[in-house]
């Protein structure tokens, strides 16, 4: 009978002992099953750089002496109705030989940037990349012969930034996606027309936009397809869906933005009432008035007027500008895509460059407030903004108070700690909702107090 005892307890223990390690390794594999949200690291990233770029920096804005009337100097060849042989003039003169890819990447890295997004191909149809599908590219038709794409790719890799593309849907020089409108064949100028179809439009998609973007996703995994030009009326809500999901089917992390659809509403960028493909909104020089819950956006904006180079843009905007243009988009949970129109010759403007590395400087101090954060719990404040990380609230502060105390406007939370965040956690005191603060600010565009609650 003893024997017995001491058999079954002996049993008992070895499967009491084995239970904690079969069951970690259980929940090892459970966890290593579910899926990775895709999004995760471009919400983290909360800001990236947009490059405008290719044959339409030649003009620079400007056509046999007259200005373009619009601000878009990447729209020259449809606003100053230039037919695609003499607009070719300017790809075969587009030879940017002071181009240098690690120095762009730099550039965008010492800002905070933490990803890229090129125009692969813009409207015009020009591509910045040795395509096996078109002789229209750097290679074939430019003097320059070096494949920029590529150059990019591996700069960005060495210095951890993720490599994405714009691709126009729209294309004015090939003849099976150009729309058929008066006077010009090769024009996409619909003002005050009727818009007109060309029937061979499915033949473009198959046998040369898709071969295209598969190249892109085939040869440089980017992180983000960015698609534009989605409006014209060849292009329909199905064709979009089909893209959409061959592209998922080659690389199911890739992210895909709205306009690969027919949803988004204008500049608004946000979808209308319906089902349509796409991973994020593309809400286009305007930041949204509130956040949009449960929903990913990104604002794309420039910083003059115009997305490509124009030589007598100067409309430049102010460093503290944008750097409260990107607290005010994250305090929203969402991201700020800023743009940059390089010259010809294949450098950043200067503006751009000094406004990026005033961006970079506030970054450096205060980026904590800005990566990986989520919108605001509270309403916005009459002196700034709130952005939110786990148990912290940053309290982002444009007007500083003349009286030293600063009221934290619908805060529902209570408050633990308050300290100022670029000066090494300099406490602060706090007595209820109300915040004591050093006489004079330590950041005139915006100081950043961390508040754990």
């Amino acid at each position: 009978m003893n024997r017995s005892w001491t058999l079954l307890l002996t049993a008992l223990l070895a499967f009491a002992c084995s239970q904690p390690t079969q069951q970690k390794e259980e929940t090892t594999a459970a966890a290593e099953e579910q899926p990775v949200d895709k999004m995760e690291w471009w919400r983290d990233a909360r800001f990236g750089m947009f490059i405008h770029w290719g044959p339409y920096a030649v003009p620079a804005g400007e056509h046999k002496g007259e200005r373009t009337p619009n601000n878009n100097a990447e729209w020259i060849m449809h606003h100053m109705n230039i037919p695609i042989v003499e607009y070719e003039e300017y790809s075969r003169q587009f030879n940017p030989v002071e181009f240098d890819a690690k120095e762009w990447v730099s550039i965008a890295k010492d800002a905070g940037m933490k990803y890229i997004v090129i125009t692969s191909k813009h409207h015009d149809g020009f591509c910045l990349w040795d395509s096996k599908v078109s002789e229209y590219d750097i290679m074939d038709t430019s003097p320059f012969q070096r494949d920029i794409l590529k150059e990019l790719d591996d700069a960005c890799k060495e210095a951890g930034i993720t490599f994405c593309f714009y691709h126009s849907i729209m294309d004015w020089h090939h003849p099976d996606a150009q729309a058929m409108w008066e006077p010009n064949y090769n024009q996409a100028n619909w003002e005050g027309q009727e818009p007109k179809v060309n029937p061979n439009f499915r033949r473009y998609l198959d046998d040369y936009m898709m071969p295209q973007v598969k190249e892109l996703i085939t040869n440089y995994n980017p992180g983000v397809m960015w698609f534009d030009g989605e409006w014209i009326p060849d292009y329909t809500t199905e064709m979009g869906k089909e893209v959409y999901n061959e592209l998922i089917a080659m690389n199911p992390n890739l992210i895909i933005n709205n306009r690969v659809d027919k949803g988004r509403q204008g500049m608004q960028g946000m979808n209308k009432e319906g089902v349509f493909a796409g991973d994020f909104g593309t809400p286009e020089q305007e930041i949204p008035d509130t956040g949009l819950e449960g929903v990913d956006w990104e604002s794309c904006m420039t910083m003059n007027d115009s997305w490509g180079y124009k030589h007598f843009d100067d409309n430049w905007k102010s460093s503290e500008m944008l750097i409260q243009n990107l607290v005010d988009i994250a305090s929203k949970g969402g991201n700020y895509l800023l743009n940059v129109g390089p010259t010809p010759a294949g450098l950043i403007p200067p503006e751009s460059v000094e406004r990026l590395a005033a961006m970079g400087n506030w970054i450096d101090q205060n980026g904590e407030s800005i990566y990986g954060t989520e919108a605001s719990p509270y309403e916005r404040p009459s002196w700034g903004r709130y952005t939110k990380k786990g148990n912290k609230v940053y309290a982002h502060v444009f007007e500083w108070p003349a009286d030293g105390r600063l009221e934290l406007e619908n805060a529902t939370h209570s408050i633990k700690k308050a300290y100022l965040l670029s000066e090494a956690g300099a406490e602060l005191a706090v007595s209820g909702t109300t915040v004591t603060l050093p006489s004079d600010a330590p950041d005139d565009v915006d100081t950043v107090i961390a508040l754990e609650i």
